[in-house]
């Protein structure tokens, strides 16, 4: 298994099944418990974090956080040492590959700040999440194996917070080391990221409500509060006239419509500063929940009459989309017979359930509202609406459906229920009112009734492979250990390797799970090496928990290869890299995370 493992020529859970299924043949795992590892805590915990991660993330949660902390005006310095502080401590509350994910753009805007290329910050940054995440329980899939296997063997859980004393310290040490050195030592690469997918910029409408943060700013205020999402306003409609390229030091008012030219990835950054929505969803929403409302407040003025606008509220009304929306990119093709009609000659709202958020028409400026432009072919669409309508729509219209957008439009009631929901679920575990398992089972179950995810993204979320290798890991692991297994391979590392010298065992431990986690899942190699770890710390009649620790943070310093960690892996493109490149920095840093955590462990977790 461990050689497959290394091999990766098949896909880690294909392994890991391979290998139960070999032991339920030779009768090391009795037929009727090898599936027993599907219903084990550990798993469950693990599927559960990556689904309140999503909520933190799509919520605009996590954005609204990194905007006040990452000061646009900071240096180099201060710069990293922010980024990597956030993408740490988000790390050791939510799944770490979620964190990576959620600050990889605005990583890369600061590389473009700072004069870096990508690849100088991203490495940087996937180095310090992985940090992070060693810092609780529930930070990285490692601890919560090792958490479950001390259960197993009678010295019950670790706590949320009994990681922290070593886990902060070699985080802590380690972020400060890659701020102000570490950084220096990635290569310079170019990124590849320019070959991906682009599409220029789209024009969208955003109506100031009231109480907003942007009322009675300047229209140059505003923008300057939006240039990191590098967007621009290039237009106002107030009191139904349409304004273009109006001064910058008029004032916004509330109820002032903006017309905003961005990238399709910038508009949730332009949004999520002033906790705006665009017009149309806006409107859309209205006409939902409002099938009486007056004209005024939910159509454009350049409607046909009040007895079509009427008819279409009726129409859209009896539309169910259970809140349950997808944004998607279409391109008018030469020829689509929507080509020369608008959004409102289409009905696009009440035909389809669909609304028209944005349109990119590269070279001009539209020169009317969303919902009146009359289409033109070559231009692109975002629309939000339910996925089959999306599919019915491109059918009628001839318009070719482009990739799903991952933009997560900011709510701020979502995010603070989400965030809720998470802190609550963190608090009942610290607490010690219920197992981790329950808790953040619970809190899945709020995220399912509160909507802060999708319901049909639940399940799309968790990481299948993961689990089912961790489910088919937890049986093996537990033949390791009844057959004599690991007892044999412990008295090898004691006598052979550590002479019996108890702190040399430790040492072995943690550089044999850091160099098994460079090459295979980190989550594997805290199965594989616990059992082993619990038998050394038997023979030579020391303290398991050492031996514990020491395997989790091995476990989670998978820092050398850009398949150790997904983090690692989820920088190669962008950061332009090659498989040699990781261990410049990653080799130093290792050897940092040793030096700083025996003695620590020594002391927090005598032997």
């Amino acid at each position: 298994m461990l050689l497959l493992f290394l091999l990766g020529r098949l896909r880690h859970d294909v392994v890991a099944l391979a290998a139960l299924m070999a032991c339920v043949i030779a009768r090391l795992v009795p037929a009727d418990e090898a599936f027993s590892g599907f219903g084990h805590p550990a798993v469950i915990t693990v599927a559960c974090v990556l689904i309140l991660s999503r909520g933190l993330r799509e919520t605009g949660a996590v954005d609204w956080l990194a905007r006040r902390v990452i000061r646009r005006e900071a240096g180099r310095l201060m710069s990293m040492s922010t980024l990597l502080g956030l993408g740490a401590a988000l790390s050791g509350f939510m799944n770490n590959v979620g964190a990576m994910a959620l600050l990889m753009p605005v990583a890369i805007k600061m590389s473009h700040r700072l004069d870096l290329t990508p690849g100088q910050v991203l490495m940087p940054l996937a180095l310090g999440t992985i940090l992070g995440g060693m810092t609780t329980l529930t930070g990285t899939p490692p601890n919560l194996m090792v958490s479950s296997f001390r259960n197993d063997a009678g010295f019950g859980h670790f706590g949320m917070f009994d990681f922290a004393p070593v886990g902060v310290a070699v985080a802590l040490v380690g972020v400060v080391f890659i701020a102000v050195v570490g950084w220096r030592l990635v290569p310079v690469r170019k990124s590849i990221s320019g070959k991906e997918f682009r599409t220029g910029t789209y024009m969208t409408e955003v109506r100031i409500p009231q109480d907003s943060k942007a009322e009675g700013l300047t229209l140059r205020g505003f923008e300057r509060e939006i240039e990191d999402s590098e967007a621009q306003i290039v237009g106002m409609v107030r009191n139904e006239v349409r304004m273009f390229a109006p001064h910058g030091a008029r004032r916004i008012r509330s109820g002032d419509i903006l017309l905003i030219d961005a990238h399709v990835d910038a508009l949730e950054g332009a949004l999520a500063v002033f906790d705006i929505k665009l017009e149309e969803q806006r409107v859309s929403s209205e006409d939902r929940k409002n099938t009486d409302s007056t004209s005024s407040k939910t159509e454009d003025t350049e409607s046909d009459s009040a007895n079509d606008k009427t008819s279409d509220r009726d129409e859209a009304d009896s539309i169910d989309n259970d809140g349950e929306i997808v944004l998607r990119e279409f391109a008018i093709l030469p020829g689509s017979y929507i080509a020369g009609q608008s959004a409102r000659d289409q009905r696009l709202r009440t035909r389809y359930g669909l609304s028209l958020l944005a349109v990119s028409r590269r070279g001009q400026l539209p020169r009317a509202r969303l919902r009146t432009l009359k289409l033109k072919s070559g231009d692109l669409l975002l629309l939000q609406g339910p996925e089959d309508a999306m599919s019915e729509f491109a059918n009628d219209t001839g318009c070719v459906p482009l990739r799903e957008r991952k933009l997560y439009i900011p709510d701020r009631r979502r995010a603070v229920t989400a965030a809720a929901i998470m802190l609550s679920a963190i608090g009942a575990v610290t607490l010690g009112l219920l197992p981790a398992a329950a808790a953040f089972t619970l809190g899945v179950l709020a995220t399912m009734i509160l909507r802060t995810v999708r319901l049909q993204d639940i399940y799309m979320t968790i990481d299948w492979p993961v689990i089912v290798m961790l489910a088919a890991l937890i049986p093996i692991a537990g033949a390791m250990q009844s057959t004599g297994a690991a007892d044999l391979m412990a008295n090898f590392l004691v006598s052979i390797i550590a002479r019996g010298n108890a702190v040399g065992a430790l040492v072995v431990v943690l550089v044999t799970a850091m160099f098994l986690s460079d090459v295979m899942n980190n989550a594997a190699t805290a199965a594989v090496l616990c059992p082993i770890a619990l038998g050394t710390a038997a023979s030579l009649n020391a303290n398991p928990d050492s031996f514990l620790m020491a395997v989790a943070i091995g476990a989670s310093c998978a820092f050398l290869t850009p398949i150790g960690h997904q983090n690692a892996t989820l920088i190669l493109g962008p950061g332009g890299f090659k498989f040699g490149d990781y261990w410049k920095l990653g080799l130093p840093l290792e050897c940092l995370v040793v030096a700083v955590s025996i003695p620590i462990l020594l002391i927090v977790w005598p032997l």
